[in-house]
């Protein structure tokens, strides 16, 4: 478009010509009329670099952030799959290196050995969390590492229906879909009992047969799921077992390995990545050895050259770029390099027993906050089961408009469930290691205060 703007009126009727259109608006057809623009831009007018750096200063303002240092704190207990960790400054500091951040992809070997390198050491820490034996150069997010997965398993099995618990993630189903419906592949789910998978619905549709069941452990809400038992179901069956999984919570549970996944994904942003308004994320991608060369995106590797010297490789890369389409495994483009390192120094800046205690934190604070709001009057736990770091509140008014009021207290106080077409008066809560016992009592109070206000005024009018 810039090369159509700055070309003379004769040029630009020459250029049009030759692609066999009439005008630039006959390019436009495919954009439904009510979305192109009829009028000029609105622009208000010019400022100076230092008129437009106070107003943006004073809109940065408005901002409520979670961080501990900032004006107007606000104590973050939302989650629903991107959580407010703490992440050490060092993580920050060694991942703004300028080879790190200005090095887009390690195309040329040779010139690229600490980014290759970067990339070998994620892959192995997520393979030694998961358990499995591989685990590529990662994703763009949780969401689509589920869905390239499901094409995996139908490109292995050769079976085009995917089984999908719906305690997976709402975003997450569906991205599925939008990958799936263009290409007919059936996305069948299988409803959820009391929190948890259904497992006689499970065992019913794998009978009618699958290319994948898909699972979360845990699941959207919070609860860890009898997975042994799932493993069993999907050993009887040719359908491969995808678990999306928390990487912070196998500090404590079993990894997906022992209970016979196939392939393990899930979201990396809780390792070393700020909120960050939602991004960007990091999908993380390992799987079992046979299914190497199924893999999307690339796998970094560690080799040795003529001279015997350790060195680092592109060694799998099978997207479109580099082999022939037909043979490309997935149109995933790049991997987030960036983001993966910041998982990689998180984690090895943890070690194990680190990590472990950052999940135990976790699991003992959202169980202490959870007896708290439990014990209010109107207030339980809508599923008495096992929970991580996150579970569901049952409350006694309209969640969403809980929220508001308590976020005009600097409480961020979770998640409505009617943003994904469930219950108004369920919230969905997430306690981090972050989270003090002074903040979590605050929740609790306002939480009180504020169900009385709107049971208060809902009763006067």
């Amino acid at each position: 478009m810039s090369g159509y703007v700055g070309r003379s009126e004769k040029e630009r009727e020459e250029m049009l010509r030759a692609i066999g259109v009439g005008a630039l608006e006959d390019l436009l057809q495919p954009v439904p009329s009510e979305l192109r623009a009829s009028a000029g831009i609105d622009l208000p007018d010019a400022l100076s670099e230092l008129d437009v750096i106070r107003r943006v200063r004073e809109i940065a303002l408005e901002n409520r952030p979670g961080d501990e240092t900032s004006v107007g704190k606000t104590a973050c207990f939302a989650g629903a799959g991107v959580y407010d960790h703490f992440v050490p400054a060092a993580v920050r500091h060694l991942m703004a290196r300028s080879e790190f951040s200005t090095c887009y992809t390690p195309y040329q070997a040779e010139v690229s050995q600490g980014t290759l390198q970067a990339i070998f050491e994620f892959q192995s820490l997520m393979c030694a969390l998961t358990g499995m034996d591989v685990c590529n150069a990662s994703m763009y997010d949780g969401a689509t590492a589920i869905a390239e997965a499901a094409l995996l398993s139908v490109n292995v099995t050769n079976e085009r229906r995917i089984l999908v618990s719906t305690c997976l993630h709402p975003h997450y189903r569906e991205v599925l879909k939008t990958y799936c419906t263009p290409t007919n592949i059936e996305v069948v789910e299988i409803p959820d009992e009391e929190g948890v998978t259904n497992l006689g619905r499970l065992k019913s549709a794998l009978g009618q047969g699958a290319a994948c069941f898909i699972h979360q452990q845990p699941n959207f809400f919070g609860i860890v799921e009898d997975t042994s038992e799932i493993g069993k179901l999907l050993s009887l069956s040719k359908a491969l077992l995808i678990s999306s999984v928390d990487p912070v919570s196998l500090a404590l549970l079993q990894p997906p390995s022992s209970y016979g996944s196939d392939v393990v994904v899930g979201e990396g942003q809780g390792l070393g990545s700020p909120m960050n308004f939602g991004g960007p994320l990091l999908g993380f991608f390992a799987a079992r050895r046979q299914y190497v060369r199924k893999l999307p995106g690339r796998i970094a590797g560690l080799t040795s050259d003529n001279r015997g010297r350790r060195g680092f490789v592109l060694t799998l890369q099978t997207r479109e770029q580099h082999i022939r389409r037909a043979r490309a495994t997935s149109n995933i483009c790049t991997n987030q390099a960036l983001v993966a390192l910041a998982a990689t120094i998180q984690l090895a800046l943890l070690g194990e027993k680190g990590l472990r205690e950052v999940a135990e934190q976790c699991l003992s604070r959202s169980h202490f906050a959870a007896e708290l709001l439990a014990a209010l009057g109107g207030f339980s736990l809508k599923y008495d089961r096992p929970f991580f770091k996150e579970f569901l509140l049952e409350c006694p008014v309209d969640a969403g408009a809980l929220t508001a009021k308590l976020l005009r207290k600097g409480i961020l106080a979770g998640v409505p469930l009617s943003r994904f077409s469930g219950d108004s008066n369920l919230l969905l809560v997430a306690v981090t290691e972050k989270r003090t016992r002074k903040e979590i009592e605050a929740l609790v109070e306002g939480a009180r205060q504020a169900a009385e206000e709107l049971a208060q005024g809902w009763r006067e009018s």
